[in-house]
């Protein structure tokens, strides 16, 4: 099954697609484009946010705002006035970067970091509650990305993509602890490079593979491979079940570090496919703040 291009974003470095069923809008990133975008597929419309600086995940949130992650710390912006209000920024070293960030079952915002020089294990995965602490939750990262949760909430799936593996935790929704981490999926190195998670109604995870050009399903409870939607863009980077009914499967691209020759052999790159993939998926979860949060700068908890 091959996914289409329905946006000609040409983004630098797509990223983070998510579904917000209160709008119908597809929300996506281009993180070295600095921009946050808005994608209506019905209209076929596209409104780009610049930001001051790299973007790695948004996630929603009510009344017309949406938190985003960036270089700079976790912001809050508000899409009628597109005033961005920093909430809390815990990065001090340059090189590093927010990247991969999605809610869980209870409102809470996870995000991660990468180095952008490439230095193993600097990274990071952290927590933000809704009543706005900020908690380390995972240590030694090299290039924190695709999260998700299990049908249960029993479960938080993670991969941290030089790993070329899909890990699992036990996952306490009422506190937001995670334990037991172990591998569930491996990925060959011929195949590409784990990137962005979702998962479906049926408890399957989709993976989008880096220098693969495909977004994989797998099954977590036997890591086998069930299905490969192929894409016209070796460097996919993310999907997302999304539309009215949460049966289209949406996916990200990046045009970055493909040569000139690559750029000719596809030239699609960068851009928002889709495609039907014969199961749907579930809601997105939106981050629920509580009223009263800290001043910026707060210092994260380790947890």
């Amino acid at each position: 099954m091959k996914a289409c291009s329905i946006l000609p974003a040409q983004a630098t470095l797509g990223e983070g697609p998510l579904w917000n069923p209160e709008t119908q809008q597809l929300y996506w990133v281009d993180i070295d484009g600095c921009a946050f975008h808005l994608f209506n597929p019905a209209t076929g419309q596209d409104q780009a946010f610049s930001m001051p600086a790299r973007v790695g995940s948004a996630a929603p949130m009510h009344h017309g705002r949406v938190l985003l992650a960036l270089q700079s710390g976790i912001h809050q912006l508000h899409l009628d006035t597109g005033q961005l209000t920093l909430l809390v920024n815990p990065l001090t070293d340059p090189s590093l970067r927010f990247n991969d960030g999605k809610c869980d079952p209870a409102g809470r915002f996870w995000v991660g970091t990468c180095d952008m020089q490439l230095r193993t294990g600097t990274g990071t995965l952290y927590r933000l509650d809704p009543d706005g602490s900020l908690h380390v939750m995972l240590r030694g990262i090299t290039t924190s990305n695709g999260i998700a949760w299990s049908l249960d909430h029993s479960t938080m799936y993670f991969i941290d993509s030089p790993t070329l593996r899909v890990q699992a935790f036990d996952y306490d929704k009422a506190s937001g602890s995670i334990s037991n981490a172990r591998t569930i999926v491996r990925i060959a190195p011929e195949t590409g490079v784990p990137d962005g998670m979702t998962i479906d109604r049926e408890g399957m995870l989709w993976v989008a593979v880096w220098g693969g050009g495909a977004v994989h399903r797998y099954h977590p409870g036997t890591g086998a491979l069930l299905q490969v939607i192929t894409v016209p863009a070796p460097f996919t980077t993310s999907c997302t079940f999304g539309g009215p009914d949460l049966q289209t499967l949406y996916i990200t691209s990046a045009r970055k570090e493909l040569s000139p020759e690559q750029l000719a052999q596809f030239p699609l790159s960068g851009n928002v496919f889709a495609v039907i993939p014969g199961v749907s998926g579930l809601p997105t979860c939106f981050y629920e703040p509580q009223s009263g949060l800290p001043e910026a700068g707060a210092t994260p908890t380790e947890t």
